[in-house]
């Protein structure tokens, strides 16, 4: 693919999409359960997203280094795996990867009776697990409100413990809704957690994972950008196959968040059609259970000239990139600004996209290349780097062109 993509005007939108990937959340979460149930449970309609086609390949892999590239799951889940079922790996990743913290996964997976070491930097990848002793501890207090990932992690290679395991969330709990999907996803192997939010406990006993049967649903993650093209765009009507209205994925809420910004959501037999509605001048929003869909949201805001208070946000620094960061070198781009005035509490204040292109740099980022493809419903855009949308969504550029807009 070329090193960036010209991508015409469309205002006018509709049709249908055809390569819209399965949950990756899901993917590989039943993965990782898939290996600790034996390997003899089935996945169907995986994502083809490149970071669950990589962990696919990396949890049964022979190799000692386990290369994850950029991928934080793949990252979080295989340390917990390799380190509590004993192996010994050492896991690595880009430039980008050896900047994300691990320090609180590392150190949980001690307490527990897991020997790691760091290779470079302490609190940081690369990372080597090198085996474990025996189980010293069934209760660990960890942060609620650092990636919801570690607490997954911990949670499903819990039931492999002699001894179960009890977690204690401190703090804030952010990122709830992937909490619960892991638990849910578990009981489907076998293995019921007792979760209360209220006391911020999650039990997990020692248990035996059984083979299970899984169906992965489409991702809701990638469906939220077909509601920032049908907001932005002038007339539309897009139809998204095989999406669950009853889902497990905590960005489901993307459909109730558009409804402020004027996006009719209509679902039947299993497939979801967006429409236009008239939408509000103003939203406030705690995106603490959804921080991935700020960079579908906030694009939108800033051009649709609605205002926003948001708050959950502070995830956001340690992604893919420094994702606040991005946001407010493109969001400037329109005229837009993304402020901090009180600790945790974020101003959008709108802009104005011209007929002039636009250049989007994307970051190493998936989510900066489709959260702001939807402005070329309204000027002609230039994406640069645009081959970052296969870490999540591989089929992103041709199903844009399915519904209206030309690129080249």
């Amino acid at each position: 693919m070329a090193s960036y993509l010209h991508i015409s005007k469309a205002s006018r939108l509709s049709g249908t999409t055809h390569q819209l990937s399965s949950s990756k959340s899901i993917s590989n979460r039943a993965l990782l359960l898939k290996a600790l149930s034996g390997s003899q449970s089935v996945v169907n309609n995986l994502s083809d997203a490149r970071d669950t086609q990589l962990m696919n390949r990396l949890i049964d892999s022979p190799d000692k280094i386990i290369d994850v590239m950029d991928a934080g799951t793949t990252m979080r889940f295989l340390t917990a795996f390799f380190a509590v079922t004993g192996k010994n790996k050492i896991l690595t990743g880009t430039a980008r990867m050896k900047e994300r913290p691990i320090g609180i996964l590392m150190e949980a997976l001690r307490s527990l009776g897991a020997t790691t070491d760091y290779i470079e930097k302490d609190g940081f990848p690369p990372i080597e697990t090198k085996g474990f002793s025996k189980q010293k501890t069934d209760t660990l207090e960890i942060p609620g409100n650092v990636s919801s990932q570690y607490i997954s992690a911990l949670m499903m290679v819990a039931p492999l413990l002699p001894h179960g395991l009890t977690l204690h969330l401190t703090g804030k709990i952010s990122s709830a809704p992937y909490i619960q999907m892991t638990a849910s996803l578990m009981e489907q192997f076998g293995v019921k957690c007792k979760i209360n939010l209220d006391s911020k406990t999650i039990q997990v006993p020692a248990a035996k994972y059984r083979p299970a049967q899984i169906v992965v649903e489409a991702d809701w993650s990638a469906i939220s950008y077909w509601y920032g093209f049908t907001a932005l765009a002038d007339e539309a009507n897009i139809t998204l196959p095989n999406v669950s209205e009853k889902s497990l994925q905590g960005d489901r809420v993307i459909a109730d968040i558009m409804e402020w910004l004027g996006v009719q959501s209509t679902f039947a037999n299993n497939t979801l059609v967006l429409t236009k509605k008239n939408h509000f001048d103003k939203i406030t929003w705690n995106f603490k259970d959804c921080p991935d869909l700020a960079q579908t949201v906030l694009p939108v805001c800033a051009a649709k000239g609605i205002s926003g208070e948001f708050t959950g946000l502070e995830s956001l620094r340690i992604k893919e990139t420094d994702r606040i960061a991005a946001l407010q070198n493109e969001l400037a781009k329109i005229g837009a600004t993304l402020t901090e005035p009180q600790a945790g509490n974020w101003i959008l204040t709108p802009g104005k996209i011209t007929v002039l292109p636009i250049t989007i740099e994307t970051y190493h980022d998936h989510r900066m290349a489709m959260g702001l493809a939807p402005w070329a419903t309204q000027t002609e855009l230039r994406i640069e780097a645009p081959e970052v949308v296969n870490k999540s969504y591989p089929g992103f550029w041709e199903d844009m062109k399915t519904v209206g807009f030309e690129i080249r």
